[in-house]
């Protein structure tokens, strides 16, 4: 494995280089299970006694670890190198009472769990809560491991749980101000929505689009468009102009009639999963339903029961 050439703020290393290191009399000896007959341990420095060979199963995931889905293949390809060429870059982790508490590491120690490995080399190191959350989440963001969501609840977590601002997070992790406040604002995007962000099926760019729409409902139809068309950015620009532009068209009705009328378009919109428009006057007005191609139009048609 290759270290990341990436650097954010200071980096990982630093902050590490920085941290206090556990005193040990000497390094423990690695010793790899008879199980397998694999090279897994490198050779520990004995001018480094923060490095030392600890049990597999006395190792925690941090409960800060921004990072929430681990891809199990990747995991497998990950232990399969270990098996083949052995583990190069020891975990870090911090000890808390007889356990150890992972910082840095979590994909190669669950390829050694995976492997049946019964230790593993590690740098034991003291850190604070906070420290052990930053550093967690710059390793993640250097090796390029987190989605957006991921990311931002990296950032929420420093601003919540340390009450940081969000200026003091940036400062953290090396990151502008700006640059966490925007991660902060995919929060507030609906559940479904991160789900759809966090998959990759929408990109942060959409995202930042859908969050000018101030209607929830509205925003929500137009993720789902955004997946079912393809849409680029730019497409979801224009149709969020047009849905903004929708949320004006009845503000010279009373403001009771014209919830009304929102309301009712809301209602037609979720039944029919596409935008809706009610244009209504005392004496007439029209539903304009969109659809888009034609198997969009038949599946409209069919829920509304019309045969051809």
């Amino acid at each position: 494995m290759t270290p990341s050439k990436n650097r954010l703020g200071r980096g990982l290393g630093s902050i590490i280089a920085g941290a206090k290191t556990q005193p040990l009399a000497k390094a423990e000896t690695p010793a790899v299970p008879a199980a397998t007959s694999v090279a897994v341990l490198p050779i520990l420095p004995s001018s480094a006694p923060e490095f030392r060979a600890i049990a597999v199963n006395s190792v925690e995931p941090n409960p800060r670890q921004p990072r929430r889905d681990f891809d199990e293949a990747s995991i497998q390809e990950l232990a399969d190198s270990i098996r083949s060429e052995g583990l190069i870059q020891p975990i870090v982790v911090r000890q808390t009472g007889d356990k150890y508490e992972l910082i840095a590491g979590e994909r190669r120690w669950r390829a050694c769990k995976m492997l049946g490995l019964s230790v593993i080399p590690a740098r034991v190191i003291v850190a604070t809560d906070a420290s052990s959350a930053v550093m967690a989440l710059i390793e993640n963001l250097q090796r390029r491991d987190l989605n957006p969501v991921e990311e931002s609840l990296g950032y929420a977590s420093l601003v919540r749980d340390f009450s940081l601002t969000q200026e003091e997070a940036g400062e953290r992790v090396g990151k502008g101000r700006a640059t966490v406040a925007n991660a902060l604002r995919l929060l507030g995007l609906a559940t479904e929505i991160q789900g759809y962000l966090s998959k990759g099926l929408i990109s942060t760019g959409h995202a930042k689009v859908l969050l000018m729409v101030t209607d929830t409902a509205r925003r929500l139809v137009l993720a789902r468009r955004t997946i079912e068309g393809g849409w680029s950015v730019r497409d979801l620009e224009r149709e969020a102009r047009r849905a903004k532009a929708a949320q004006h068209q009845n503000r010279d009705m009373p403001e009771a009639e014209a919830t009304v009328i929102e309301d009712l378009e809301k209602r037609i919109a979720k039944k029919l999963n596409t935008r809706v428009s009610v244009k209504h006057t005392p004496k007439h007005g029209r539903i304009v339903i969109e659809y888009f191609g034609n198997e969009d139009l038949q599946r409209i048609l069919e829920m509304l029961g019309v045969n051809e």
